[in-house]
């Protein structure tokens, strides 16, 4: 028996081995899946838990419940990947020998990069959303509290989908208006890009739009630490920017286990070929998801797009063929704007965001670009379509590549 071994049982990770399971020789490939938690977490649903529209049990539900029967799963933390000897070592030293190898094991905030961030003030007006454990304490804290200034602060790139800080702006604009307190909230966005957002038109438009909300843009800012004791965030130039209520998106790196394995750069993000996704140094290694180190977004739509593409790169690689190179760094993504409304934006490594309709079938046409109703329904319904075909690894009407239909050349 050949060892196909998949590092990460999260959505990257779940989506593999559903779509390999079916293709994959039985008699000829055994399947392992690693991971160490069981609890799987529906990560752009923490976005909504602090504003009371997601509770605890919208966002998580069992990781068993969605592999498929016919795989070894083993629940385990990874000590070491040995890639020159084809090999896994788990924590309590049992060796997994492997064929090919599958690497997902996903990126994750690192408070402690950051001087003064996970010290006296942690969750107790310094917070984060992009875990459970903070987006529940920061519930707890914005639903007492009477007002006073908001900083929104990126500590440095990349991050888990590059729109989330923007849509929580988007979102505490709305929700305090609702509680009838926005004149007593100022609001201010910092980020170390050189506008809103990574690409230059989505970036003039988002940040049109964080103006029109009245939510204070700084730009180019480098964080150096946090005075937690006088609530003020300083840059390496020494800038100094108060707050009363600090939401912090921390450093984000890969697995602990990509740096102790030597695999990784100085984020622990594993260079990955932008095209087959094959691992730069090793032939029978692939990457996948939030684990690349790829210029594409971290996000769960660009590891769908990602895993179809990898999906006839792994048949290729069994069949000694040669890789497609497919993934363009496509990237799709709905950004909730708050009052019931939303905006899509489509792009890849060549092509920023741009206007018009994006059309997907059976459903009708989404504006790009755009602030619609439709936009926000498309965020929303996407939690269900993501518990029920994504991580089963069902075909979705959205193509891997990025399509110009509908887009306006400009």
């Amino acid at each position: 028996m050949k060892h196909l071994l998949v590092l990460g049982g999260g959505t990257a990770g779940t989506m593999m081995v559903n779509k390999l399971l079916p293709v994959l020789d039985k008699q000829e490939w055994k399947i392992t899946l690693v991971d160490e938690n069981e609890t799987h977490y529906y990560q752009p649903g923490f976005l909504f838990i602090p504003w009371g529209i997601y509770n605890r049990d919208d966002v998580i539900k069992p990781k068993r419940d969605f592999y498929p029967s016919d795989i070894e799963v083993i629940m385990s933390s990874i000590d070491l990947i040995e890639a020159d000897k084809n090999r896994v070592k788990l924590d309590d030293g049992k060796i997994l020998n492997y064929d090919l190898l599958i690497i997902a094991t996903g990126s994750q905030i690192n408070p402690d990069e950051t001087e003064g961030m996970k010290e006296d003030k942690w969750h107790k007006n310094i917070f984060d959303f992009y875990t459970i454990e903070g987006a529940l304490a920061l519930r707890n804290f914005i639903k007492y509290w009477e007002g006073g200034k908001m900083v929104i602060n990126i500590t440095e790139m990349p991050i888990k989908c590059p729109v989330a800080p923007l849509e929580f702006a988007f979102l505490a604009d709305w929700y305090f208006s609702e509680q009838g307190i926005r004149d007593k909230v100022e609001i201010e966005y910092v980020t170390p890009l050189p506008g809103a957002f990574t690409k230059p038109m989505a970036s003039k438009f988002l940040g049109e739009f964080l103006e029109k909300k009245n939510i204070k843009l700084t730009a180019d800012y480098s964080l150096a630490r946090i005075d937690y004791e006088n609530n003020k965030i300083v840059s390496w130039e020494e800038n100094e920017i108060e707050y009363d209520l600090l939401v912090t998106i921390p450093t984000n790196m890969g697995s602990d286990v990509i740096a102790r394995s030597g695999l990784g750069d100085d984020l622990n993000f594993i260079p990955t070929d932008p095209n087959t996704l094959q691992s730069k140094n090793f032939k029978n290694i692939f990457v996948l998801g939030d684990a690349t180190d790829l210029p594409s977004s971290k996000a769960g739509s660009v590891a769908h797009f990602q895993a179809d593409v990898l999906f006839e790169n792994i048949q290729r690689a069994i069949d000694g063929r040669p890789l497609k190179k497919d993934f363009d760094g496509h990237a799709n993504c709905f950004i909730e704007s708050g009052f019931g409304k939303g905006i899509l934006i489509d792009f890849n490594y060549d092509v920023e965001p741009l206007p018009g309709k994006f059309p997907l079938p059976g459903v009708g046409p989404f504006s790009l670009l755009e602030e619609t109703r439709m936009n926000h329904w498309g965020k929303m319904t996407f939690r269900w379509v993501y518990w029920n075909l994504l991580l089963k690894g069902a075909e979705l009407p959205i193509e891997a590549q990025m399509n110009m239909a509908g887009k306006k050349r400009l």
